[in-house]
């Protein structure tokens, strides 16, 4: 019984879940890029990606690591 309930919860966070991306703002992007070098280019490249995600084209996500 416990079983069938942690699966189906499981499966139920799923569903939910599955669809939902968001893009960024324009706002989002700009205070992003003012710690590039190139803001424009930053600019742009986010744009395009955001466009593409919106489409539902695959995009490159770059991972950050943490620095403590």
């Amino acid at each position: 019984m416990k079983l069938a309930l942690n699966l189906s919860l499981f499966l139920f966070t799923l569903i939910i879940y599955s669809g939902a991306s968001y893009s960024l703002t324009n706002y989002q992007i700009k205070k992003i890029c003012t710690k590039e070098k190139r803001v424009s280019e930053c600019i742009k490249n986010l744009q395009e990606k955001r466009s593409s995600l919106e489409k539902g084209e695959l995009i490159e996500i770059p991972v950050i690591k943490y620095k403590r």
